[in-house]
């Protein structure tokens, strides 16, 4: 029973006493949330967080998931200094060792990114691995990479220093207090109930762990988390270690490796992991452990015989089988639901929560807060999954699989094989019979490119679809191709407000007469990117605006919230239509071949009523890849129709590589890549398309920026060397300074090099076009040349095929 009463009203409630609930209520603390209290069904620390192997290795794939870890480290440090509870923490650094020359190049990869994030890691030869690891077997390594600020923690002792310290700040813990119930009005949290009784707040925290998928149900939420058996060996003292070694990673043989009081912890994360089937995990779960499974174990034992000779020799203390969860992409989730304002996840850690959890928990606490994470963490955001992921079927077919891409190689094309044709698009049979290679998109699947004759064998080098995306990039280019774009997201704003709406949630021209296609941005109060789409004016009252693939859910509840006080409703219609893009300089002969000839009559950024194959569709004058051409909106039944039109007609299918490459040619940005949270249109070079009379939400922190002399910073580069082949997160070079890193990066079929869009975060030397840079891949610095603009068709004339068109 908890020691005191549960208060009858808290401003915010945290569900979960492991490394992520302790650290949100430490930080909610530490922002002045006074009030806030932390309810556990069981002990703090009871569920995954005390069995963690704690490792604590800064380096994540982007630079504000690595600055989160960065501030994890400098918290626990800080935190010993501040309560003096000691953390545990043994700075002792991190080895990744590699075996295959796939494995070398992409820790390379990750030396050159440390570099670029502030991190002191470097390469290093086999002989210096060996040298830092003693008792390894370094006779296949081919080099490693060493961190030596990495380091490990205790997870019990790193919560009891967060909880002493929120303690000293007025927070308060319950713990043997249960939540059997979120309650909720008008969407909007009102409260919890729990075994103690009910507690009204404004905000609810959902940090359990495990059980987070059930606890957010009970608010209506989607939290697409599922548990996988996890292990661990533990031996007793062999001989050789004395004092503490550097974490070692063989991420070839799917294995993690550290001292342990003298013995050895041999940990994996093998290539299919095992679900754990519903129902085992009960609330009496608690400072628990599933079974050994040697069996299961035996081929990474094996394994580890090999990295460890002394092995042989250890006498095993057990092997720890303890559960641990994984969402269906391998990132956790983190910031406010979809479904319920005030409903909060940080939660589905994928085995990383002590290494996270102090950022993850500041970041989660600022939201709460602030409305928005300390800096942009879009890949972790709650909303991005799509609705089907929610399933316990998909789930337990996905999670054991993201368990094992742990550590798998990060080649470029990488797909999942589990929980496929979820959602399958309405020329779903015609791409199939085109050999496209489909790639899951938010769920749908998505042609990628068409002419699949055999799996696509994956690799750092120029990719087995490189002809075959050529190929339809030069159909585009030269005559003309159809993209299925039908996955966008389709949102029908109506009323008589409108208009008025849409000027105060978008920063562009929204206010043109129906006919209009407009670009626009879509802002938060700092002035930074929450989205950006189009928008076709259908009437005065009625718009319908085209979103991101995997911004739905996010910019469909981002309307809606904003929606109170207008005469408005807003509508997802994205599976009621599909859409295709029609491009190229061939597409008038097609008009007038499909007896459609009013296309040509279309203006540019202008969409009209038309009929193909006898239905009626809207065409839209745009185009995301450069050429001329429009697209085509239509209902989902008419779609094979006037595909099979467009096709017989000579237009050749393509899909979303030859897209890719061809908007990074012309330099357009994408939301995820280019534009985020942490970006205004000023450092974008968009800020002309924003409205110069402001009132949108944005205005007054977009004149701010232009008044303390912001500047845009986005260049478009041409790599000298054909055969390069940029990824993106490459660090650029100038002279002896990193300036900044690579976005999106992709052959430029049209320019005849490889090309990429970058960031640049040092403007103190000038930067012109023109000038030489280099882009570190994988260590190796190839030479490039910096263009402020669009590397194809700087004018646009392509996209424009008759200038005097009215409209």
């Amino acid at each position: 029973m908890p020691s005191k009463p549960l208060p009858a009203q808290a401003s915010v409630v945290v569900i979960g006493g492991g490394i992520m609930g302790c650290s949100t209520l430490y930080h909610l603390a530490r922002m002045g949330v006074g009030d806030a209290i932390l309810v556990d069904r069981n002990r703090l620390t009871s569920g995954t967080t005390w069995h963690s192997a704690a490792q604590v290795r800064a380096l994540r794939h982007s630079r504000n998931l690595t600055r989160m870890i960065q501030y994890s480290v400098d918290l626990y440090n800080r935190l010993e200094a501040e309560t003096g509870q000691a953390v545990g923490w043994i700075g002792e650094g991190s080895l990744s060792i590699a075996t295959t020359p796939d494995r070398l190049t992409h820790i390379k990869r990750q030396a050159a990114l440390a570099h670029s994030y502030g991190i002191p890691a470097c390469t290093i030869p086999a002989g210096e691995a060996a040298e830092r690891w003693p008792l390894m077997n370094a006779a296949d390594v081919l080099g490693a990479v060493w961190s030596p600020e990495d380091g490990r923690v205790s997870p019990s002792d790193v919560c009891a220093a967060l909880v002493k310290a929120a303690k000293r700040l007025g927070a308060t813990f319950f713990e043997q207090t249960g939540v059997s119930g979120i309650l909720t009005e008008t969407g909007r949290i009102r409260g919890v109930e729990t075994t103690q009784g009910t507690v009204m707040c404004d905000a609810v925290a959902v940090c359990a762990g495990l059980w987070s998928r059930e606890v957010a149900t009970m608010a209506g939420a989607d939290a697409p988390l599922w548990p996988c058996e996890h292990f661990y060996m533990l031996t007793k003292p062999v001989q050789g270690i004395s004092g503490n070694l550097p974490t070692l990673s063989d991420h070839d043989n799917h294995l993690y490796i550290r001292d342990d009081s003298g013995g050895l912890l041999v940990g994996c994360f093998e290539p299919m992991g095992k679900a754990i089937p519903p129902g085992v995990l009960t609330e009496t779960f608690e400072f628990a452990l599933l079974p050994e499974d040697w069996a299961h174990f035996e081929p990474m034992a094996e394994r580890a015989l090999h990295r460890l000779p002394v092995l042989e020799q250890a006498e095993v203390r057990m092997l720890l089988n303890g559960p641990e969860s994984f969402t269906p992409d391998g990132t956790f989730m983190l910031g406010e639901t979809a479904e319920t304002r005030g409903l909060f996840l940080g939660c589905g850690m994928n085995s990383v929560g002590i290494a996270a959890g102090g950022g993850a928990g500041m970041n989660l606490a600022h939201a709460i807060v602030h409305g928005h994470t300390a800096y942009d963490l879009g890949e972790a955001d709650a909303m991005r999954f799509a609705p089907v992921f929610n399933s316990v079927e998909h789930l337990m077919a996905r999670a054991p699989e993201v368990l094992g891409t742990h550590y798998a190689i990060a080649y470029p094309g990488m797909q999942f094989r589990t929980a496929r044709d979820l959602r399958p698009l309405p020329l779903d049979a015609e791409h199939r019979a085109a050999g496209a290679h489909m790639g899951q998109v938010y769920g749908w699947e998505r042609p990628l490119y068409y002419g699949k004759t055999a799996e696509p064998v994956l690799r750092f080098g120029r990719p087995d679809w490189f002809e075959a995306v050529g190929a339809e990039v030069r159909a585009a280019h030269e005559a003309a191709a159809v993209f299925d774009a039908s996955p966008f997201g389709k949102i029908e704003v109506e009323g008589p407000d409108a208009e008025a709406f849409l000027r105060h949630t978008c920063a562009g021209q929204v206010g043109r007469a129906p006919g209009a296609v407009i670009y626009t941005a879509v802002l938060n109060d700092r002035g930074t990117y929450e989205s950006d789409l189009t928008a076709q004016r259908l009437t005065e009252t009625r718009y319908r605006l085209f979103v991101g693939t995997t911004a739905i859910r996010r910019d469909l509840a981002w309307f809606r919230r904003h929606a109170e006080g207008f005469a408005v409703t807003v509508t997802d219609r994205t599976e009621d239509f599909a859409v295709l893009g029609l491009m190229g300089p061939d597409t008038p002969r097609i008009a007038a071949a499909i007896g459609c000839p009013a296309l040509n009559a279309i203006g540019y950024f202008r969409h009209a009523a038309v009929e193909i194959a006898g239905h009626a569709v809207r065409a839209a004058r745009l185009s995301y890849v450069g050429e001329a051409g429009w697209e085509i909106t239509r209902r989902v039944e008419a779609a094979r129709d006037v595909y099979a039109a467009l096709t017989g007609a000579g237009a050749a299918p393509a899909g979303l590589y030859a897209q890719t490459a061809m908007r990074i040619e012309k330099g357009f940005l994408a939301m995820g890549h280019e534009l985020d949270s942490d970006i205004t249109p000023v450092e974008a070079g968009l800020a002309g398309l924003t409205r110069k009379a402001g009132g949108f939400i944005g205005a007054e922190a977009l004149r701010a920026r232009r008044a303390e002399g912001a500047c845009a910073r986005i260049v478009s580069l041409t790599l000298d060397d054909p055969q390069a082949v940029p990824l993106g997160h490459e660090p650029v070079h100038l002279g002896d300074r990193i300036i900044g890193d690579t976005t999106s990066c992709a052959f430029g079929y049209r320019i005849g090099r490889p090309v990429a869009l970058a960031v640049l975060k040092d403007l103190s030397t000038p930067v012109e076009t023109g000038t030489r840079v280099q882009v570190d891949i994988a260590g190796h610095r190839l030479d490039a040349t910096v263009t402020w603009g669009p590397l194809y068709d700087l004018q646009g004339a392509r996209m424009r095929p008759d200038e005097n068109t009215p409209g």
